[in-house]
């Protein structure tokens, strides 16, 4: 299960890396803390129902963050 943190962390990187290049500061420092954490928690050597906690507690926490955002904070608009 470890390894599946790598991976997460390994496409967080990437995304990081895109907004980077796509001048997008606040979602690449976003996706960078999400790199980071993701690393850091692979090498813990947790057990395998601790990384699924941790995994769905990941879930509920983003999805409560997206639901807030798009809810309250976007604006829908069809121009640029």
């Amino acid at each position: 299960m470890d390894r599946m943190f790598r991976v997460l962390a390994f496409w967080t990187g990437i995304f990081t890396v895109m907004f980077v290049i796509g001048e997008m500061p606040d979602a690449a420092i976003l996706f960078l803390v999400q790199t980071v954490f993701f690393l850091t928690l692979s090498y813990l050597k947790l057990s395998e129902r601790m990384y699924m906690y941790i995994f769905g507690a990941y879930l509920t926490v983003f999805m409560i963050g997206f639901t807030y955002y798009t809810g309250f904070l976007l604006e829908p608009s069809f121009r640029h």
